[in-house]
């Protein structure tokens, strides 16, 4: 088993400990960060990291109604340009707490008169050193260069950094209980990923396609497919997928898709049936009967998650697929090529 599928497998776990240990972390913040009347939020990562702050986005503005941005890092490190941040919380994060770009933005936002909050694996990393806050991910030594625990543990944090913010009340914890248990039952797929592996064996490029909260999850699992299968995998959101792209989708063209119940439901199955029409190699992630029995493959969830919780669950099929698909392509998903654990840019 490589070192990738055994920390998937670490995940109900690390999932449960970062829980746990930042909870309280984040109740204590609650009072300081709405004393700060923040009119903007600013997530600051990159790779992997800079998914999860995708989800961010989108899970910050929902609950909280602040405008959320992606900062870029070379207005910083490049252009060397001074922001006004006065009012904005600026949330950096990033597995190893190494990633020079990404300190550099922290640093200017804090000089800017920002509120500054880290989420890294590492509490003594420089990361951790230059924030006002930090949230340490519980997810363990992370061995393998594809990041898998280490995501799901960031998501985690940003879940319990929009209750702080909301100020939510207990139930909101409650339903973060469950997150573990759902990931736990959806490492049950394994079986059913380990048979359809072979069929992508020679799979060269695809799609991956999700909206909302689970569009972070199109752009992690098209990057795991990239940098452990070396797939050509474009990544959309539907909404977009259907302004153009969709157009180089043939007979047999491989397309996944995350179809959670909810909000986006009705968008992601009628782009089902369109690409049913257009006899396209759809593979779903859902717990819905309705579309699961449209698609080629069917990956099906073993609990109906809400859609605001079913990020961190509907990700670990995907994680599992890549891991499994590598090996079956005789590649070794712990080491791709041209990679490595930690990146310094500038």
């Amino acid at each position: 088993m490589s070192l990738m599928l055994q920390e998937i497998f670490e995940q109900p776990h690390a999932l449960e400990r970062t829980l746990s240990s930042e909870r309280r972390h984040a109740e204590r913040l609650s009072r300081r960060m709405h004393e700060r009347r923040a009119s903007l939020i600013v997530l600051v990562a990159r790779g992997t990291s800079d998914n999860a702050a995708q989800f961010g986005r989108y899970l910050l503005e929902i609950s909280t109604g602040i405008p959320v941005s992606l900062a870029a890092p070379s207005v910083h490190t490049l252009y060397r340009a001074r922001l006004r941040l006065s009012s904005a919380i600026v949330i950096g994060i990033s597995q190893s707490g190494e990633s020079t770009d990404i300190n550099i933005t922290l640093e200017n936002a804090k000089r800017s008169g920002a509120m500054t909050i880290g989420i890294t694996n590492d509490s003594s990393s420089p990361l951790a050193k230059i924030v006002d806050e930090v949230f340490v991910t519980r997810a363990g030594r992370e061995r393998s260069v594809a990041a898998t625990k280490t995501y799901t543990t960031q998501l985690m944090v940003l879940y319990l950094l929009a209750s702080a913010l909301r100020n939510s009340s207990g139930e909101g914890f409650k339903a973060l209980a469950r997150i573990p248990e759902w990931t736990a039952r959806a490492l049950k797929l394994q079986p059913t990923l380990l048979e359809m592996v072979e069929r992508y064996r020679f799979m060269r490029q695809c799609a991956v396609v999700g909206r909302g909260l689970n569009y972070a999850n199109a752009l992690e699992l098209g990057i795991k497919l990239m940098e452990t299968c070396y797939v050509g995998a474009e990544r959309f959101s539907s909404a977009d997928f259907l302004h153009g792209p969709i157009a180089m989708v043939e007979g047999g063209f491989p397309v996944f898709v995350f179809a959670p119940p909810g909000q986006v439901f009705p968008d992601i199955r009628n782009l089902i049936y369109k690409l049913g029409r257009l006899k396209a190699e759809t593979v779903v992630i859902s717990s819905e009967t309705s579309i699961l029995e449209k698609a080629t493959r069917a990956l099906r969830i073993p609990d109906r998650i809400p859609d605001l919780y079913s990020p961190i669950p509907y990700i670990v099929p995907g994680q599992m697929f890549s891991a499994l698909l590598a090996e079956a392509k005789g590649l070794s998903p712990d080491r791709p090529r041209s990679l490595s654990k930690i990146t310094r840019t500038v």
